[in-house]
C-alpha cells in the first residue's frame, strides 16, 4: 500500500526568462533522517547545493539560448541564484500531512553561509563547471557543498554527506558546521575555508566520478556505526572503469569520528531492469545510482537504487567486507575493474519497486523508516527549476 502525503512547497524566488518565470521553491529532501529523543513525528531533511539546471534544459525550457555553448560541457550546471546554498530542515509528520518547522542554512561559526559552488580543482580529480544565468563562469569556493545525505548521531549532531569533495560535514541542529572531513591529500582545495577542515577520509574517495560522490548516509540504530554510500562506482583508475562498473562501495565508519572501519561491495541492478526509464529511452550502466540508505534494527540496510523514473529498494545483509587492499589507490585490479568477479558481494532482496506504482514520482532520494515499519520516501524537486514539486510518499511494505 502506498499513498501520497499532503505537502505544500515553500516559494523561494521567481526568476524572469524569455519563456516565462522560473518559479523556484525550497528543496529540502535530498536526504532524510530521524533523531533519537525528538518529539513524535519529527524528522530532518537536507537540501542540496541550491537551484541548478543543466544548460541544455535551460535552453529548451526557458529559451536561454545563450547557454547553448555550455551544453557540451560534462557536468555543467547553471545556478540562477548562487547565493542560495545547502540548508537543513526540520519536519513533522502529522496524520496524513507533512509540516515544515524550520529551515536552517548551513553556515560557519562566523555566520557565513555555505554555498553550492564547487571547490577549486584538484589535480587528477573531476570538478563540476558552474555558470550564472547569463552564461558567465561562477567562481569556485572552498566553502561550497553539494549536500545529499544526512544521519543523526546519538549526541544530537548530524553527519551530512556531500558530493563535491566528497566530504562529511559535522553539523548541529542550528545548521552550524563544526568541521568538514575531506579525503587525504585534498586540503589545498579548501584553503581559506571558514570551516575547520580535517583530512580524515581515505584518499580513494577523491576518485569519485563527476557529480557522483557521497550520496547516502545511515546511522545504525545503536549509534555505533555510520554507513556511507557512493552514488556510483568510482572512476578508479579511470572513467572507463566507472562507465563499465556495476559494483558500488558502501563504507562503514565510526559514528563519532567517521574513521574508516570497513567497506562492502554492493552489486547494482542491470540498467534494463528499470522499466519506466527503459520505456522513456536508452539506459546504460552509468545511469544506475544509489541515492539513500536506512539502517534497520536487525543490522541490515535498506538501499534505494534508481535511475530517474524507476526506483528499486532492497534489504541488504552486511556480509563479508572487502579485503583492505581495495582501499589502496595503487592496488590493481581495482574493485571497479573487477566488477562482480572475484569479490564477495552483498546479498540483496527487493522490497519495493516504483515500476509497480506508476503514480509515484521519479527522482526519489529521501527515505526513513517510521515507527510502524512503513517507509517515508521523498523526491529531489531540484528547487522547481524544471517544474517538479516536492512529494512525500508513505509505503507500507
Amino acid at each position: 500500500m502506498i499513498h501520497r502525503l499532503a505537502w505544500t512547497d515553500v516559494p523561494l524566488e521567481s526568476v524572469p526568462t524569455p519563456k516565462g518565470e522560473m518559479a523556484l521553491h525550497r528543496s529540502l529532501t535530498s536526504g532524510l533522517c530521524r533523531r533519537a529523543g525528538d518529539p513524535v513525528g519529527t524528522f530532518w531533511g537536507i537540501g542540496d547545493r541550491g537551484p541548478n539546471i543543466k544548460p541544455k534544459d535551460a535552453v529548451k525550457r526557458y529559451g536561454l539560448d545563450h547557454l547553448a555553448k555550455q551544453a557540451g560541457l560534462e557536468g555543467a550546471k547553471v545556478m540562477p541564484t548562487p547565493d542560495v546554498g545547502p540548508a537543513l530542515a526540520r519536519f513533522r509528520l502529522v496524520g496524513e500531512r507533512i509540516e515544515l518547522e524550520a529551515v536552517l542554512p548551513l553556515h560557519a561559526a562566523d555566520g557565513t553561509p555555505l554555498n553550492g559552488l564547487p571547490p577549486p580543482e584538484l589535480a587528477g580529480a573531476e570538478t563540476e563547471p558552474a555558470f550564472a544565468l547569463d552564461g558567465s563562469p561562477l567562481p569556485s569556493s572552498p566553502d561550497g557543498a553539494d549536500s545529499e545525505g544526512i544521519a543523526a548521531r546519538s549526541d544530537g549532531m548530524f553527519w551530512i554527506a556531500e558530493e563535491y569533495g566528497p566530504s562529511l560535514l559535522l553539523v548541529d541542529e542550528a545548521g552550524l558546521v563544526h568541521h568538514r572531513l575531506i579525503p587525504q591529500g585534498s586540503a589545498a582545495r579548501y584553503a581559506g575555508s571558514r570551516v575547520p577542515v580535517v583530512e580524515a577520509l581515505p584518499a580513494l574517495a577523491a576518485a569519485r566520478k563527476l557529480n557522483r560522490g557521497f550520496e547516502a548516509l545511515a546511522m545504525r540504530p545503536d549509534g555505533a556505526t555510520l554507513y556511507a554510500a557512493f552514488q556510483s562506482p568510482l572512476a578508479h583508475p579511470d572513467r572507463a572503469a566507472h562507465d563499465a562498473g556495476d559494483v558500488l562501495r558502501i563504507w562503514a565508519l565510526d559514528a563519532t569520528s567517521a574513521a574508516f572501519q570497513a567497506e562492502y561491495a554492493y552489486p547494482l541492478d542491470p540498467p534494463e531492469s528499470f522499466r519506466r526509464d527503459r520505456a522513456a529511452g536508452p539506459v546504460v550502466k552509468s545511469d544506475v545510482k544509489v541515492s539513500e540508505l536506512a539502517a534497520l534494527a536487525d543490522g541490515s540496510l535498506l538501499v534505494l537504487e534508481r535511475v530517474t523514473l524507476s526506483t528499486h529498494i532492497y534489504q541488504v545483509s552486511l556480509g563479508e567486507a572487502l579485503p583492505a587492499e581495495f582501499l589502496d589507490p595503487a592496488h590493481r585490479p581495482t574493485l571497479e575493474q573487477l566488477g562482480r568477479g572475484g569479490v564477495a558481494l552483498l546479498a540483496k532482496e527487493r522490497v519495493f519497486s516504483s515500476d509497480d506504482h506508476p503514480d509515484v514520482c521519479g527522482d526519489l532520494e529521501g527515505m526513513i523508516v517510521l515507527d510502524d515499519g512503513s517507509l517515508l520516501l521523498s523526491n529531489d524537486s531540484d528547487y522547481g527549476t524544471e517544474g517538479a514539486v516536492t512529494q512525500f510518499w508513505r509505503v507500507k511494505l
